[in-house]
């Protein structure tokens, strides 16, 4: 899909370099007929480009700058809840580690409601709260520890869901915006094509408008792709990485249960 796109990218904007220095070159000749000078067909720029697509070209546009939208304000809240995890675990890891160390196991699951946006919190506040329920108890037996172990697995998959939200539609625009933008450059070479067969005989400035027209929905679609892909990887990669920290969490807890319990047996 990468060297697909890529080489798309590579042939339009070839092509539209072509495109553009044959019109230069059919506008400035000493017999270019007034119809085709730069006053009367307004020139090659971006917006000379843009102000005239039709309809379909415009609809195609459309999608695309909504795509790219989306795929913006998912990044940017992703990163944010990403931030704030990683600030809070930092902050969470040590001074829960020091109270269960004191085996005040109050005082930790207090540490974890005032750091709700830590994924490491939510993980530490399952077990404690499942482990708590059964504190009293003369003995802890194996069932509890399974419990525990149970209440740490479903805080794990809850808080994966969080964090893999919006992900899908980053990979659904990186995958499908360059043929969305392909769609409007076949659509637009055909629209090209038809208007030479209209103006038979005529030069290639009579189409190099319309396809270089045609071939910005190309690029647009390039455009919206790639950071798209780019995020997409990165925040999957991140999320892996606080698998592995909520997995470890989760390990070092039941630990500390499994040694509380022998504890209790040996008193």
């Amino acid at each position: 899909m990468t060297i697909l796109t890529s080489l798309l990218g590579a042939k339009a904007f070839g092509f539209y370099m072509f495109l553009q220095n044959a019109n230069e070159a059919a506008t400035t000749s000493p017999g270019a007929s007034p119809a085709a000078s730069p006053a009367d067909k307004g020139g090659f720029s971006m917006y000379e480009i843009f102000k005239n697509l039709d309809a379909i070209a415009y609809t195609v546009v459309g999608i695309l700058l909504l795509m790219s939208v989306y795929s913006i304000a998912i990044m940017v809240e992703r990163y944010l809840t990403f931030s704030q995890a990683k600030k809070q675990s930092r902050e969470f890891a040590p001074r829960v580690a020091q109270a269960l160390k004191n085996d005040r196991i109050e005082e930790a699951i207090n540490i974890s409601d005032k750091h709700r946006r830590s994924h490491l919190a939510m993980v530490v506040n399952s077990g404690l709260q499942e482990f708590r329920a059964h504190e009293q108890s003369s003995e802890i037996s194996g069932e509890e520890i399974e419990a525990s172990k149970r209440a740490l697995q479903r805080a794990i998959a809850i808080k994966t869901a969080e964090f893999r939200r919006g992900l899908s539609g980053l990979a659904t625009i990186g995958s499908t915006a360059p043929f969305v933008g392909l769609f409007g450059t076949v659509y637009g070479i055909l629209h090209a094509f038809q208007n030479m067969k209209t103006h038979a005989g005529a030069g290639i400035e009579v189409v190099a408008g319309g396809i270089s027209e045609a071939l910005i929905t190309t690029a647009l679609g390039l455009v919206v792709a790639v950071p798209a892909v780019w995020l997409f990887n990165y925040f999957t990669g991140k999320v892996d990485s606080f698998i592995v920290e909520m997995d470890n969490s989760a390990s070092e807890l039941i630990d500390y249960f499994l040694k509380s319990r022998t504890r209790r047996l040996n008193a």
